[in-house]
């Protein structure tokens, strides 16, 4: 009975590793490809939302759409992708995510810091984070929990990090901007089209 209960554990033990185990995905885009690894492990509920854009095709066809550097944005350095579409007059507004929104899981909480290659959820108000994401370049310790970003201080939920593809990240925040809803002059002038996003193998 002891062995059986032994027997138990050690497979109840394995299935919670394979349930929080890392996942890498490819995001192919029309500027090259970016692979990510996924801290299931440290923000579960994060990369599990993403994962459900990625596993059900959401992403494909969507756009990278903006970038943020020290001329248009003294504060932080990203790029910027999703659903959201702030090209279209009204977007701000009218934009709903085809999932709810994921629980806040904050830097303090998992460990982990907005650096460079690091993958983050865009939000309004803690807990409203859904189908836009960015990508960290070069460090920025002010969307860290705590960070001088956002007035209420919780920072932003970063859930992984870019493993290769960083160059094409780079490319594209150098690339170009203009006028937008919502994001004055930090929005690509000329959109970067997300093809697809799946597993990598």
């Amino acid at each position: 009975m002891r062995l059986l209960a032994l027997a138990f554990m050690f497979l109840a033990a394995a299935c919670a590793k394979e349930k929080t185990e890392n996942v890498r995905v490819t995001m192919e885009t029309s500027a090259g490809a970016i692979t990510l690894e996924l801290y299931a492990d440290r923000a579960p509920a994060t990369a599990a939302n993403f994962l459900q854009y990625v596993d059900q095709g959401a992403f494909d066809g969507a756009h990278i759409y903006r970038a943020t550097r020290p001329g248009n944005d003294p504060l932080i350095s990203v790029i910027q992708g999703g659903l959201w579409k702030p090209w279209e007059e009204g977007m701000d507004a009218d934009y709903a995510a085809p999932y709810p929104p994921v629980a806040h899981e904050t830097t303090e909480m998992t460990g982990l810091s907005h650096t460079d290659g690091v993958i983050s959820m865009a939000r309004v108000e803690p807990g409203t984070a859904s189908s836009e994401w960015f990508i960290n370049v070069g460090d920025n310790p002010s969307l860290d929990f705590g960070g001088t970003r956002n007035p209420d201080g919780q920072g932003f939920a970063a859930f992984g990090k870019v493993v290769a593809g960083m160059d094409v990240v780079r490319a594209i925040n150098a690339a170009p901007t203009g006028p937008g809803e919502g994001f004055a002059g930090q929005v690509l002038a000329e959109r970067v089209e997300i093809r697809n996003v799946r597993r990598a193998e």
